[in-house]
């Protein structure tokens, strides 16, 4: 189901590519769609935390102390932690601004990760090892802080668009909440809060989210949910083909586009980090697993790491070929560390210590050259002549920049 779900995607958006036209005549050739995505991985939410701290403080020097990341892309997507940190920039104060700062990011989850993931549940042996007695963590402390943080704010009043997928274990598909969805259908127009819940109810982690919405008879819909992360924890893809179908029903506008042009595209992906030793899981020794050994075995959880790095990877790999098929690879930017270890490596453990570890990673995967993921290695590779993360995010923030002042100039903002 999943693998369906995430080829499908992927020959949607070729066929895409290939049916975009050149631009014509009276296309100025300066407007970009602008696509912000954020993967899912529980406390290494730190690491494109802090990524997103330094673009949003290079945007400040070039347009003031009051930008924040929402003003500048057209979509923010977000998975599981990815979706709660895309809540918390787009959702808006009572000024109507973004709830939180970049910069806030990092300080959220080290004031509230211990409490989200407690190291009484953590430690728990009888907890961690008796696949039958629930989930790791309750998730109260969690329903509770985004609940209050969130109110009664709903998705369609986001500050941009935004899109959160999450999986519905009781019909066995992916549900995408939009925030153009919720502006065009009353069911989809659910809480932020419940949305975020959903998308981060990771399976052994927490327990599975439910909540009902209605649409606009009072007919009630609805939603057993788990994280979306089984079905997108890279939701890069699912964002351009949500830009893409946006701008075919002219919900979205730039200039005269009727279908997506790749060129004007520009796609910053975030990845939460995984782990160096992807040799952890063989055949031998995977051969002789039942049906528990491959959800938990040794302190892992081979399937859902399978699941996460399969759907991760294959999305970076799609996703890139098809800038660079284009020629136009410098426009999708994907910012990602492979070689964690120990504890960095983990979903869930919240100590100062590894939180700490967690802002040194993201600082210095800054100054680690632009890389990509090869096929055959399976591994990120420097691309030459493409500087650091840093210059990248540098250049980046530039052409945010343009783009926003251009848009204001044409009376778009």
């Amino acid at each position: 189901m999943i693998k369906t779900f995430v080829a499908a995607l992927a020959l949607i958006v070729t066929f895409l590519a290939l049916q975009t036209p050149v631009a014509s005549a009276a296309t100025k050739g300066k407007t970009r769609v602008t696509v912000l995505s954020i993967d899912g991985g529980g406390i290494r939410g730190i690491i494109p935390g802090t990524v997103l701290a330094f673009l949003e403080s290079k945007l400040q020097e070039l347009d003031g102390p009051n930008a924040r990341v929402a003003d500048y892309f057209d979509v923010v997507a977000g998975t599981s932690t990815g979706g709660l940190v895309t809540t918390m920039l787009t959702a808006p104060n009572k000024d109507n601004r973004p709830l939180y700062a970049a910069n806030d990011i990092t300080s959220f989850f080290f004031e509230h990760g211990p409490k989200i993931f407690p190291a009484s549940s953590r430690n728990n042996v009888k907890k961690i090892f008796n696949i039958f007695g629930g989930p790791k963590y309750d998730g109260r402390y969690l329903r509770s802080l985004v609940r209050s943080k969130l109110g009664n704010l709903t998705m369609k009043q986001t500050l941009t668009h935004t899109v959160i997928p999450t999986f519905d274990i009781k019909h066995l598909q992916p549900i995408i909440f939009t925030t153009s969805d919720a502006r065009t259908t009353v069911s989809k127009d659910a809480l932020l809060s419940d949305v975020c819940l959903g998308t981060s109810a990771a399976p052994t982690y927490f327990p599975p989210y439910y909540f009902e919405t209605k649409d606009a008879q009072g007919k009630v819909r609805t939603f057993d949910l788990i994280d979306g992360g089984v079905a997108a924890n890279n939701p890069t893809l699912m964002a351009i083909t949500h830009v893409s179908r946006e701008i075919k029903t002219r919900k979205m506008q730039y200039e005269d586009m009727k279908t997506v042009d790749y060129n004007k595209m520009l796609v910053l992906s975030l990845g939460t980090g995984t782990g160096t030793n992807k040799e952890k899981y063989n055949a031998r020794s995977a051969s002789r697993w039942g049906v528990l050994g491959w959800m938990y075995n040794n302190g892992a959880t081979p399937l859902l790491d399978i699941y996460s790095d399969a759907s991760t990877d294959v999305v970076d790999i799609h996703v890139s070929t098809m800038f660079q098929s284009l020629h136009n690879e410098k426009n999708y930017l994907r910012i990602q560390n492979d070689t964690l270890t120990g504890e960095a490596a983990s979903t869930d453990i919240s100590t100062i210590k590894n939180m700490q570890t967690l802002v040194q990673v993201g600082k210095d995967l800054l100054k680690k050259p632009v890389s990509r993921v090869n096929l055959e290695t399976g591994r990120f590779e420097a691309v030459h002549g493409e500087g650091t993360n840093e210059q990248a995010l540098i250049r980046f923030a530039k052409l945010l920049s343009e783009e926003r002042k251009l848009r204001r100039l044409e009376g778009a903002y």
